[in-house]
């Protein structure tokens, strides 16, 4: 089965259509009108190798806060959509990413239960136009609306770009790993409990 999916959304604030492909290379057709938001997206594809597509509209008159957190909301039905019932899957995935003077260390369990833990201080407001305070808005949406359990931590870092590049690629390697098939696993779901 392909593990796949399309999640339209449309609200008073936002428009959003999401496409992605589990199983895909990394490639990415990114357009959020968030210019940094669109590099981080291209990084999160190309180091998952899942290919995404996000084409976006929003209220950016107001702020970047709507528009980033429905992208994440999408992105995460969507994979929410293309795990399916999670059969012969890792579950578990983990990274720890540099990227240059920062670390960031991500962990994944694709349990159904939907958690954030976000540690990372930004030692500037904004990178380029974005507010850095809308990243963990971001990874909070994907992970509620994946029903994933995402832990996130800046380990180290200065400058507020590496902080948010290493936090995103270390999400993706991480992901990478937890939707992976796991051939010992045969098509069996990873819980005692038959189901996630």
């Amino acid at each position: 089965m392909p593990r796949t999916a399309t999640i339209a959304r449309k609200t008073a604030e936002t428009d959003i259509t999401v496409t992605l492909d589990l199983d895909g290379s990394g490639r990415a057709q990114i357009a959020t009108g968030i210019g940094f938001l669109d590099h981080m997206l291209t990084a999160l594809a190309r180091h998952s190798l899942i290919d995404l597509t996000v084409a976006a509209s929003g209220d950016l008159h107001i702020d970047f806060h709507h528009t980033t957190e429905d992208v994440g909301i999408v992105i995460g039905q969507a994979l929410a959509q293309a795990l399916g019932d999670k059969r012969g899957i890792a579950r578990f995935g983990q990274a720890l990413v540099p990227m240059d003077e920062a670390l960031a260390e991500a962990a994944i369990d694709l349990s159904g239960r939907p958690y954030l833990a976000f540690a990372a201080d930004f030692p500037q407001p904004k990178v380029g136009e974005m507010d850095t305070e809308l990243f963990e808005e971001f990874f909070r949406a994907v992970a509620t609306n994946a029903l994933m359990d995402l832990h996130l931590t800046a380990r180290a870092g200065r400058n507020a770009h590496h902080i948010a590049e290493a936090c995103f690629k270390a999400t993706a390697r991480a992901l990478r790993m937890a939707i992976s098939p796991d051939s010992r696993l045969g098509n069996a779901i990873p819980s005692t409990k038959g189901s996630l």
